[in-house]
C-alpha cells in the first residue's frame, strides 16, 4: 500500500519554533506515531510531505531509510499537498493518506478503511473510503453528504462553503482515506481552487469519483479520539491524558495493578512482568522493563532501565539510563532502590542489592548483595559483592580532567565518610575506618586508616553569643 502523510503545516496556534508533527505525545513525536500506525500494514510504502520545518523533521527521521520525502512549498490545500506525492505512487497498490498532526488512529482501524475499500467496489478498482465520525457538534469540520439512502458518500463539503441545512449534518469527514491510486491521481489533476479559500481540497475527489462510477464507501473508528488532530498546546495536552489513559488500559489488561491509572506517564515502551505494583505520580522514558512481582513506589521516574523480578524502588527514586540504550541501567532481582536514589547511565545492580536514600551511582557495577543505604556517591566504581559501604563515602573519579575508576573486591567494609581517590583498588576482606582518605591501594584483609591522634582540652571554653545592646 501507499500511504502518503501530510505534515506540512506551520501550526500557528502552537507558538512554538518546534514544528507542529514534532510536538511529542506519550514520548514520541506526533508524526512517529502515524509512521508507526502505517508500517503495521503490509508491504507499505510511506511518502511525508513536509512544508514548514521541513529539514527539522527529516533530520529527525532520518535513520529511517524506508520513508519517501516531498516538500509542499507553498501550501496550498489539502489536494495540493497530496500532488506532491504523485511521482512517488505506485498504480497496483492503494493510497492511504494520513495526517501527522492525528497521532492516535489504530492500526485495527486503518486494516478496517482497507478492507472496506477493498470490498466496497464490485469491480478491480476497488472503492474510494473514507473515515467519519459522528459528533455532537460538528462545528468546523467538513460534513459529509451521503446519497438518498444513504449507502454511499456523494460529498464533502467543508463547513465554510457548506448551506444552513448541510451544517446540521453531524458526521465528518476525518481527512483519512484510501483511494484506488490510478484513479486519484487523475481526480488530483482535475481539482479547482475555485472556493472560499481558494485552495484545492483534497474532499473534492469525493464528487469526481461519484461523476467517474467509483463507489464511494464510509467507515467509523471504534473511537473518537483516533482521528482527533492537534493545533494547539491545548488540544496537544487533553490528547496526552487519552494517550495515557490507553497505555493505562493496556497495562491493568496485562494485569499490572496501577494505583491510579489516571497518575501515570508512560512516554515510550513500559512493558511489566506478572503482579507488577506502580504507585501513583510514576513517569516512564524511553524502553523499560518490569520484571514479575516488583513494586515501584510513588514519583519514582524511570528511564530506559531493566529491573528485575521482586525489585522494589521505593518513592521519589530516580533511575535514569540516559537518552539511549547505551546507558541503560540494569537492577538485580529482589534489590532495593530508594527513597530518594538516584542512578544514573550505566549502573548496573546485582541481585539484593541495596541503593538507600540520597545516595547517587553513576556508571559503576554493585555485585550480589552489596550496600550503599546513605548519603554517598559512587561513580565509576567495580563494587564487588557484599560490600558495606557507609554514610558518606564518595569516589574520586574526577581529577579536573579525566575520569578514573575505584574497584573494591569483595567482602570489603567501608566506614562512614570516606573518600576513595581514584584509581585505586580496595583488595577483598579489607576494612577501611571512618573518615579515611584512601589514595593508595588496600591490601586484601587489612584494616585501613589515616592515623591520627585524638586531643582533649581541659582549658577549653565553649563559645558564646554575644547580647546584643
Amino acid at each position: 500500500m501507499n500511504v502518503v502523510v501530510l505534515a506540512a503545516g506551520m501550526g500557528k496556534r502552537m507558538n512554538s519554533d518546534l514544528p507542529k508533527v514534532l510536538h511529542p505525545i506519550a514520548g514520541r513525536p506526533m508524526l512517529a506515531h502515524v509512521i508507526a500506525a502505517a508500517r503495521t500494514l503490509p508491504d507499505v510504502r510511506i511518502t511525508i510531505v513536509v512544508g514548514h520545518g521541513g529539514d527539522q523533521v527529516r533530520e529527525y527521521f532520518a535513520s529511517s531509510d524506508d520513508l519517501q520525502w516531498v516538500v509542499q512549498q507553498p501550501q496550498l490545500g489539502t489536494g495540493h499537498a497530496v500532488q506532491q506525492a504523485v511521482p512517488h505512487l505506485d498504480d497496483a497498490r492503494p493510497t492511504l493518506i494520513l495526517y501527522g498532526d492525528v497521532p492516535l488512529t489504530r492500526p485495527d482501524t486503518l486494516r478496517s478503511l482497507s478492507e472496506v475499500a477493498r470490498d466496497g467496489s464490485p469491480d478491480a478498482v476497488g472503492a474510494l473510503a473514507v473515515l467519519t465520525v459522528t459528533m455532537d457538534d460538528p462545528k468546523g469540520y467538513g460534513r459529509i453528504v451521503r446519497s438518498e439512502d444513504g449507502a454511499t458518500v456523494r460529498s464533502i463539503v467543508e463547513e465554510k462553503d457548506a448551506t444552513d441545512a448541510q451544517r446540521q449534518i453531524r458526521e465528518i469527514n476525518t481527512g483519512i482515506m484510501i483511494a484506488p491510486t490510478r484513479a486519484l491521481k487523475d481526480w488530483l489533476s482535475r481539482l479547482s481552487n475555485d472556493n472560499a479559500q481558494g485552495e484545492y481540497y483534497l474532499t473534492d475527489i469525493v464528487g469526481l469519483a461519484n461523476a467517474d462510477g467509483v463507489a464511494v464507501v464510509a467507515t467509523q473508528p471504534a473511537y473518537a479520539w483516533e482521528t482527533t488532530g492537534v493545533n494547539s498546546k491545548g488540544q496537544l495536552a487533553t490528547l496526552e491524558r487519552q494517550a495515557q489513559r490507553n497505555e493505562a488500559d493496556r497495562l491493568l489488561e496485562a494485569g499490572v495493578h496501577l494505583a491510579d491509572p489516571s497518575r501515570i506517564d508512560v512516554r515510550g515502551s513500559l512493558r511489566c512482568g506478572r503482579d507488577v505494583f506502580i504507585d501513583v505520580g510514576c513517569v516512564f522514558l524511553g524502553d523499560v522493563v518490569v520484571g514479575d512481582n516488583a513494586w515501584i513506589g510513588p514519583y519514582a521516574v524511570v528511564r530506559n532501565a531493566v529491573i528485575g523480578d521482586h525489585v522494589r524502588i521505593d518513592a521519589f527514586s530516580h533511575i535514569d539510563g540516559g537518552l539511549d540504550a547505551a546507558g541503560s541501567i540494569s537492577i538485580g532481582s529482589d534489590a532495593i532502590v530508594g527513597p530518594y536514589a538516584r542512578l544514573r547511565p550505566g549502573t548496573q545492580l546485582g541481585s539484593e542489592v541495596h541503593i538507600g536514600n540520597f545516595v547517587e551511582v553513576k556508571n559503576s557495577t554493585l555485585a550480589h548483595g552489596s550496600k550503599a543505604n546513605h548519603l554517598s556517591y559512587l561513580g565509576d566504581a567495580t563494587i564487588g559483592a557484599n560490600v558495606n559501604v557507609g554514610a558518606g563515602t564518595i569516589t574520586c573519579n574526577y581529577d579536573g580532567a579525566n575520569k578514573h575508576r575505584t574497584t573494591i573486591d569483595d567482602d570489603v567494609h567501608i566506614g562512614s565518610d570516606v573518600q576513595l581517590v581514584a584509581p585505586v583498588t580496595v583488595g577483598r576482606g579489607a576494612t577501611v575506618g571512618a573518615g579515611t582518605t584512601v589514595w593508595k591501594d588496600v591490601a586484601p584483609g587489612v584494616l585501613a586508616i589515616n592515623e591520627r591522634k585524638q586531643v582533649e582540652r581541659s582549658d577549653w571554653k565553649r563559645p558564646v553569643k554575644k547580647k546584643k545592646s
